[in-house]
């Protein structure tokens, strides 16, 4: 069956990146979630004052990648514990967030996130938000596999 996730972690370059190398991944694109303008632009969400989160949104085939592998790959590739920042980006629109398109999405991702809190890997608490999908609104052309499109394969400068 083919499905729909939608995550916030940084930058989006780089997780999508990480996401269109994964087997089961069908297509990837980012974008613009949760923020309170109907078609953002990217210089409109660099401001901070849309709401909206620079986001992923990945189609994958459940019979060969689960959505917790999703998780667990989101989880494991950003630092989920400081609030709208990632590296050097600093901002709202960087925040850690899974944006959750069903029920039982939200009940994995609710329960992934108390079992990492309660294994103790991380030394601060997670500050990542689960909540409902909203519109998404896709990013410009030019940021579409933005790193591929560059012979990279992630945001790392060596």
């Amino acid at each position: 069956m083919i499905n729909k996730a939608t995550f916030g972690a940084g930058c989006f370059w780089g997780i999508e990146a990480l996401f269109s190398r994964q087997d089961g991944v069908l297509k990837t694109s980012v974008g613009y979630m949760g923020g309170a303008i109907e078609q953002p632009t990217y210089r409109q969400v660099c401001t901070g004052t849309t709401d909206h989160v620079e986001v992923v949104q990945v189609e994958f085939d459940e019979q060969i990648i689960s959505y917790e592998q999703l998780l667990m790959g989101f989880w494991a590739n950003h630092d989920p514990t400081t609030v709208n920042r990632q590296g050097p980006d600093i901002g709202t629109q960087y925040r850690s967030v899974v944006f959750y398109h069903s029920q039982d999405q939200q009940q994995q991702a609710q329960d992934l996130l108390s079992q990492l809190q309660q294994t103790g890997i991380y030394s601060r608490p997670i500050v990542t938000t689960i909540e409902a999908a909203q519109t998404y609104w896709l990013a410009e052309d030019y940021h579409q596999q933005y790193l591929a499109k560059r012979g990279q394969s992630s945001c790392q400068i060596n």
